[in-house]
């Protein structure tokens, strides 16, 4: 299996992004990480659970109520419901709230995107831990990864999604960027809500990257100020860094969405 194999994606704003898959070794290590802080967390829950049963014995009163052996059954069966949604709850709260992340895969540097290049939602996120038992207690998952062109595990292939290694993302650019901007970029993506911009905007935004230099002084400056305006409200964003230009912000916002969350390379 070729471990730096790539993917070119064409978004639905005509923008082509190539990304290096993760490869099964380092997803291997990502979910071994995540495993740990994952156990430890069942661990405490364990703990605490038998401090709870153990007092409940003693509760006269609630042995009268349901029986004592009864009510073990019952709230063994609560406490095993309770570590299937914290198994589910771990991958999808950190890929929902990091963006396609967890703990292992920052550790890792790889991320979960949508099969279009976009970030991954709660939909993606929540589908991909469903099926994670079945892709790793039965080795579904590895074989599908390492047979697969696009190395997807049946979570991937259900959800729409693909895991790419985070620092070998490639951006085919059309105009030149600053670095200025990638730095923008990169706080963006810690502070702002780059998912509550339109597909309809972001498409704006790199017409007017890509022609601005045929543009006239006055109408550049009124296009830039008005994209700018819009794009500031849509992604949650009360003011303009100081010192920012209207279109190095526009460079950075560019950069941010059209990477799917990842830090621009």
């Amino acid at each position: 299996m070729n471990l730096f194999n790539r993917v070119k994606i064409k978004t639905p704003e005509s923008v082509e992004l190539e990304f290096a898959l993760a490869g099964i070794g380092s997803r291997t290590e990502a979910l071994l990480i995540d495993y740990v802080y994952w156990s430890i967390t069942l661990l405490v829950l364990l703990l605490l659970g038998l401090l709870g049963l153990l007092g409940l014995a003693w509760s006269d009163l609630l042995q009268e109520l349901v029986g004592s052996e009864g009510f073990e059954l019952w709230y063994y069966a609560m406490l095993g419901l309770i570590f299937f949604f914290v198994y589910v709850g771990y991958f999808t709260f950190f890929e929902t709230l990091w963006q396609g992340q967890t703990p292992g895969k920052r550790r890792g540097k790889i991320r979960v995107i949508r099969d279009d290049g976009r970030p991954v939602g709660l939909q993606q996120a929540t589908l991909r831990a469903l099926l994670r038992p079945v892709d790793d207690f039965f080795f579904i998952g590895p074989l599908m990864i390492m047979l697969g062109k696009r190395e997807k595990r049946l979570g991937d292939w259900v959800a729409g999604t693909l895991v790419v290694q985070e620092e070998q993302a490639i951006t085919a650019a059309e105009f030149p960027i600053s670095e200025n901007a990638r730095s923008l970029a990169n706080r963006l993506l810690q502070t702002a809500d780059l998912l509550g911009l339109e597909p309809d905007d972001f498409a704006a935004i790199r017409e007017y990257l890509r022609r601005r230099e045929n543009l006239f002084p006055d109408a550049r400056t009124k296009i830039s100020r008005q994209l700018t305006r819009k794009a500031k409200a849509a992604i949650g964003l009360e003011r303009m860094p100081q010192g920012v230009t209207a279109d190095l912000f526009l460079e950075a916002v560019y950069l941010a969405y059209q990477n799917g969350g990842q830090c621009p390379p």
